[in-house]
């Protein structure tokens, strides 16, 4: 079981995200007012908040969102879980359809610190069933098949 930290949203890409603390997922399309909603695989993107805490402890100093995560997250391992694993929050469904993502153009974040975590522990995830998530609610993983084929890993 997990709690949701924060639930970041960009209007650009390319932007780091700001926390608004609350945000309606659309199904099949991702968060109403994020640049990275759309018909594709990654409509959603979640990052571990033990992850951030482990980078912030080597001196990074970055803010929720500051590495393009829609949401961050408490108590779950997103990197340790496979494909097509269902996340459910409140009335929200999530699947996990990628594992990481490639860094084409080192970010601010890399160029301040030699170093990016989203790459390594950033995932992300289509929506398949809408409704609002806030800051505090728990998240919890439904299951862990991972089974969905036109996933990407």
């Amino acid at each position: 079981m997990g709690k949701v930290i924060a639930v970041c949203v960009s209007a650009q890409r390319g932007t780091q995200k700001q926390d608004v603390g609350k945000a309606y997922l659309r199904e099949q399309w991702g968060i109403e007012g994020d640049a990275h909603a759309g018909s594709w695989h990654r409509q959603v993107s979640l990052l571990s908040y033990e992850k951030i805490e482990a980078f912030r402890a080597r001196g990074a100093q970055v803010q929720d969102g500051a590495f393009g995560e829609n949401l961050v997250v408490a108590g779950i391992d997103f990197s340790s879980l496979p494909v097509g694993t269902l996340l459910q929050c409140g009335e929200v469904l999530l699947e996990i359809t990628q594992i990481g993502k490639e860094c084409h153009s080192h970010c601010a974040i890399f160029q301040q610190v030699g170093d990016c975590i989203m790459p390594r522990e950033g995932v992300f995830a289509r929506v398949r069933r809408g409704g609002w998530i806030a800051a505090g609610e728990e998240m919890e993983v439904c299951d862990v098949s991972g089974s969905d084929s036109d996933s990407q890993r």
